[in-house]
């Protein structure tokens, strides 16, 4: 007898059972794109958009689609929103849950998509996809989508000292390299524009063939020299304001005074750790490691079985700073256990591997000064200053 195949079974449906209005925001400068779910409205999403920056015409269409979901089912149902992380901060967010509207901010590399090589992406795809994955975030399945913890308007103000002062130094190190490069040029090299005496050591350089600089480029070293010198007095006032910031936030919280009593980290790396970092709460070390993007990466399939390194997936100003601040420990804290086990895992090495030892370094050094201003777990040998 012939054997007949059994037929595919068509896709999982949508419940359409909801207890409330799910949305997706798209963003972007011209037009925000609203996906919705509604109670009754069937397994269809509904499209709607309105102009990028107008709150209001978004707002006004919640009250719409509640009306909607009230004339059919006779109930009135929440609304819960969905947006990604992106170039529009996280005001719109704030505003949502000021009008009493759940909202939820989700990292987009955690959503999962389509492998194939060529795969389409629109808006409206996007659109989607978010609402499904708000979906099965609220019916509490794992892993499915990471949520931002929403910084406070204090704390992501709090951020701006230490990001602007990295941003200023940047550029102080464009103009100082521009002189140095104009004037190599003319066979003249030993000038530091950073020095006090810069303008008077200008005066009396002399090319490398004996003649006094051409006017035309004395003239615009000396314009580079006024931005140069603007820079430096914005590099004083902002470091200015971060220590003003640092002696306020030592009566609110233990962690500046308490990073900065250790020997080797100072102001500006107390500043970038607390502000970036250790201002929130983590459940366990691997969500520290994980937030500053120093957690392994494993690959396994089968037989095969090695780490990728690590993942570069956390705030990466704060994973900078902290192996810069892992190869200073080595210096300042030589006789902490954290330094110990990174010397003989070198030494067990044959004195290879010191770039990948110090980002091991790193992690362990961030989970360690966790645990020291959370716990007051002190590391193992590291120095206090003295008063």
């Amino acid at each position: 007898m012939p054997i007949v195949a059994n037929q595919a079974q068509s896709p999982a449906t949508i419940h359409t059972d909801l207890g409330a209005i799910f949305v997706s925001l798209e963003l972007s400068r011209s037009t925000w794109l609203i996906t919705s779910l509604s109670p009754g409205g069937g397994e269809k999403m509904s499209k709607h958009s309105v102009c990028g920056g107008d709150i209001s015409g978004l707002l006004e269409r919640f009250r719409n689609l509640r009306e909607k979901a009230l004339s059919r089912t006779a109930q009135q149902f929440p609304i819960i929103v969905i947006q990604e992380a992106g170039l529009d901060g996280f005001w719109i967010h704030r505003v949502l849950i000021a009008e009493g509207i759940e909202s939820h901010v989700v990292d987009p590399a955690s959503i999962a998509t389509s492998r194939r090589r060529r795969r389409a992406k629109t808006d409206k795809i996007d659109g989607e996809a978010l609402v499904r994955a708000l979906l099965a975030y609220k019916r509490c399945e794992p892993r499915v989508c990471a949520m931002v913890r929403v910084p406070t308007p204090e704390e992501e103000d709090r951020r701006r000292l230490s990001r602007e002062r990295k941003a200023l130094t940047n550029e102080r190190v464009r103009h100082v390299n521009r002189i140095k490069g104009m004037l190599f040029g003319q066979g003249v090299s030993g000038y530091e524009p950073l020095r006090r005496n810069r303008r008077r050591q200008l005066e009396e350089l002399r090319s490398g063939d004996g003649r006094v600089l051409p006017h035309h480029l004395k003239a615009q070293i000396s314009r580079e020299l006024d931005r140069l010198e603007l820079l430096l007095e914005q590099i004083k006032a902002v470091e200015g304001e971060r220590d003003e910031l640092l002696a306020s936030a030592q009566i609110a919280t233990p962690a500046p005074a308490m990073l900065l009593g250790l020997k080797g980290i100072g102001a500006e790396f107390a500043t970038i750790l607390w502000s970036e970092g250790l201002y929130r709460h983590f459940d366990n070390r691997r969500q520290v490691a994980a937030y500053a993007g120093l957690a392994p990466t494993p690959w396994q399939s089968g037989s095969i079985d090695h780490e990728q390194g690590v993942s570069k997936a956390g705030n990466p100003r704060l994973r900078a700073t902290l192996i810069q601040l892992a190869w200073l420990w080595l210096r300042h804290q030589p006789g902490s256990s954290l330094t110990h086990w990174f010397l003989e895992r070198v030494k067990a090495n044959g004195g290879r591997l010191k770039k990948t030892m110090i980002v091991a370094l790193a992690r362990k050094l961030f989970v360690a000064l966790w645990k020291y201003v959370t716990a007051g777990v002190v590391i193992e040998g590291a120095v206090i200053k003295t008063a």
